[in-house]
């Protein structure tokens, strides 16, 4: 950095030194920034209160169930939503019948395989007996 104190002639300098005006600058903008109050100011709304979620599952039929895994990989029971604990316990409220519920499982040709893989060990783990695949014929497009 090249400072210049004048001319060699000793005639003197003609610039002003900005720095220390600078320097005032930034401190006066500080102390205003920090002496700003905070907006205190709210306006208060009442909120809607959440209702408590329901966990029921969706009724058991005694006579068939279906277990859909859609292609946004959601399944369903019987037209519920439901997740993997709730199949489970769906399942085995089934196996308490005096005659077992007939189980169907179809999966969407979208869905995801690893989706269909768990429900399908959920399924085998349950020991659920009348089992079977349904809408085996749209898969048919897939394999020609």
């Amino acid at each position: 950095m090249a400072m210049s104190g004048g001319k060699d002639d000793g005639s003197p300098m003609m610039e002003m030194n900005t720095t220390p005006l600078i320097d005032v600058m930034l401190v006066l903008l500080i102390m205003f920034i920090i002496t700003i109050p905070v907006a205190t100011h709210s306006i208060d709304i009442d909120l809607p209160v959440p209702a408590p979620p329901t966990n029921t599952p969706p009724p058991v039929d005694p006579i068939k169930n279906k277990v859909v895994i859609t292609p946004d990989n959601k399944i369903l029971w019987n037209g519920n939503q439901i997740d993997g604990p709730m199949l489970a316990g769906n399942l085995k409220e089934s196996l308490t019948f005096a005659t077992e519920p007939e189980l169907q499982f179809q999966p969407d040709p979208q869905a995801g395989y690893d989706l269909s893989a768990k429900v399908l060990q959920i399924i085998k783990a349950s020991h659920v007996t009348k089992f079977g695949f349904v809408g085996n014929e749209q898969y048919s497009e897939f394999s020609k």
